[in-house]
């Protein structure tokens, strides 16, 4: 009967295709190749800098070549170092029916409707020790048919899955915290209620916590909805991209800077350290409402704490299918972005053992550049575009040939056409979101969650 009941819910995540050894081999070496010839082209100068040329001819604009330059070719460094580090990189071993630690799976909601009960369900499913697992489901005041879902649901599992109902909405960052004040597992994990997980997930995700200097672990995120239309399907090479090279390059020297709200998995003992100060944070004399998997990673991090990417752990979570959706997450993401970047430097970097310390302020270093650069650049190549036509195309060529070698990146990690939508993501991005960081950094006060 239960089970009948569960093969209502069905999802159907992405499955990924594996480069055989020799492919893998081929793309690490056309990457070398590439970020070679980006050494190159930055150096010697006549070859790949046609536009900072034209910058030098306006003497308005001079002063911006050459910290340009400068920061271009800091960057290309940085990404050969990052690909090191990527190719070092290596998930740890799950845990085994045997030695899993008893578990806590947090699944806040909020007018999540029918999927919810997917979500509930996935975790249900997936492989773990049942006397070891609890689930604890909040509704954070839903005003739709959520609760009817979570209680179809978790009326097929009394033994495992506790349901909580808030009788108004406080957030999601209070949903989250009553979870891990009832929660009493070794280990918490916390899955958005428009994610499935795949069934080995949970062995996976608490597997890196053998070590005992690891505080919390960021699993992998894929687009659930991947082939509802062009936002998804770009979206999904971003995350891939996000995932499975920059976090595992971070994971390296334990300081993955985000685990994601969508699966996360922390340390108990470590979580109620923090709570308190994480529920009643502030910035600028606000109180935070957004953000809450970045700021709770930076409250890990301040504790001395590893942070780690398990990639074996995979989550498959709904994205935004239009523009004004998309425009609503990423604005949430950048506030959150900006407001723990500012907490990460102003401290919590200092605290990391020093050669994490070292890459990490470098890291943050060069990657904040480019806003100001960026910022200040682009409205010059609009003009310099309405003057000399020939500068908008050489604009275009380089967007194109950076996203080139970026899809290598991501065809290492799967082998897909849809690495297409990831150059197509390249240009969108240029035009269509790039008002989204400075309209974030201008409107950091705000308390909106931006999710509806």
């Amino acid at each position: 009967m239960r089970e009948a009941e569960i093969s209502k819910l069905p999802w159907n995540p992405a499955g990924i295709a594996q480069n055989s050894g020799l492919t893998d081999w081929a793309l690490r070496g056309v990457i070398f190749l590439g970020l070679g010839y980006l050494v190159y082209a930055n150096v010697s100068y006549d070859s790949f800098h046609p536009l900072i040329r034209l910058m030098e001819k306006h003497g308005w604009t001079r002063v911006l070549a050459r910290p340009s330059m400068l920061w271009a070719l800091m960057g290309t460094l940085m990404l050969g170092f990052r690909t090191m580090l990527w190719f070092r990189y290596r998930p740890h071993e799950p845990a085994t029916p045997e030695d899993a630690p008893p578990l806590t799976v947090i699944i806040p909601a909020y007018n999540e409707g029918a999927m919810v009960a997917k979500s509930i369900a996935s975790v249900v499913t997936a492989r773990y020790p049942r006397g070891r697992l609890e689930i604890l489901v909040v509704d954070d005041g839903s005003t739709d048919d959520t609760w009817t879902h979570i209680e179809r649901v978790a009326g097929l599992y009394p033994e495992v899955v506790t349901k909580i109902r808030f009788r108004e909405n406080r957030g999601k960052r209070a949903a989250l915290a009553e979870g891990i004040r009832r929660g009493r597992g070794e280990v918490v994990v916390t899955i958005d209620s428009d994610s499935v997980i795949d069934a080995d997930t949970l062995l996976s995700i608490v597997g890196p916590f053998r070590n005992p200097g690891v505080g919390a672990v960021a699993g992998k995120v894929l687009v659930y909805n991947r082939h509802e239309g062009l936002i998804p399907r770009m979206l999904h090479v971003r995350f891939v991209l996000s995932f499975d090279f920059l976090r595992s390059v971070q994971s390296t020297y334990g300081t993955v800077y985000c685990c994601p709200g969508a699966l996360s998995a922390y340390r108990m003992s470590v979580l109620r350290e923090v709570l308190p100060d994480w529920e009643a944070q502030k910035f600028l004399g606000v109180g935070c409402t957004y953000g809450e998997d970045r700021a709770l990673t930076n409250y890990i991090l301040s504790k001395g704490c590893n942070t780690v990417y398990q990639c074996t752990a995979v989550v498959h979570t709904v994205v935004p299918v239009n523009y004004a959706k998309l425009c609503r997450m990423y604005l949430r993401w950048d506030r959150s972005y900006i407001r723990e970047e500012i907490r990460f430097a102003g401290g919590i970097v200092w605290k990391r053992p020093p050669i994490p310390r070292l890459i990490a302020v470098l890291d943050s270093l060069i990657t904040n550049l480019r806003y100001p650069i960026g910022l200040a650049v682009l409205p010059m190549l609009v003009l310099f575009s309405i003057e000399d036509p020939m500068a908008f195309l050489r604009v275009m060529a380089v967007i194109g040939a950076m996203a080139g070698l970026n899809m290598l990146y991501y065809l290492r990690s799967e082998l897909s056409w849809d690495f297409l939508f990831g150059i197509f993501y390249a240009y969108f991005s240029f035009f269509a979101l790039f008002w989204v960081f400075p309209y974030a950094a201008a409107t950091l006060r705000a308390r909106s969650w931006l999710t509806r």
